[in-house]
């Protein structure tokens, strides 16, 4: 018969196992619906200005960096080596609370600015000189990703 340590190790470590998981799945959906959008986009514009193929591939893929902070997190603290059958309750809810955090801001944070970068590409398309301030404007909706990121390191530092 399993002691109360041991059952709540179990417990943490699947409430763990959780929160990585929506970490890497969340962030990864995001950053395709993100990346889908661009690339809709691009092949609109394509149509009207087909030598402006490097912009539109650059603010295309820029919605895909989400979804590397989702596996980086996923990475720190999976290597660090806290996820274990000898965890606390504790430690195990603060892995899946940064899993959700990060899951979620980066879900959000990639449909967004997928949203800027397919405007910028119609623009684009349209022969409007605008790639550097699409750039500049795309990166507002990452910089929640990054803190969210930034969090997730901190997190697994004090775990």
């Amino acid at each position: 018969m399993e002691t109360a340590n041991e059952i709540a190790s179990s417990g943490a470590l699947i409430f763990s196992s959780i929160g990585l998981a929506l970490m890497l799945v969340l962030s990864g959906i995001g950053s395709a619906i993100g990346v889908s959008k661009g690339g809709n986009a691009t092949i609109g514009a394509l149509k009207k200005n087909p030598d402006a193929f490097g912009s539109y591939m650059l603010l295309t893929a820029l919605p895909g960096t989400q979804g590397l902070y989702g596996f980086g997190g996923f990475f720190i603290i999976n290597s660090s080596g806290d996820v274990s059958s000898v965890m606390t309750m504790l430690q195990g809810t603060e892995i899946f609370a940064a899993g959700l955090v990060l899951g979620i801001v980066s879900f959000i944070s990639a449909i967004q600015q997928g949203k800027i970068c397919a405007n910028g590409i119609a623009s684009i398309g349209s022969g409007n000189d605008v790639f550097a301030k699409t750039m500049v404007l795309a990166v507002f909706p990452e910089l929640y990703a990054i803190i969210a990121f930034a969090a997730t390191f901190i997190i697994s530092s004090t775990i």
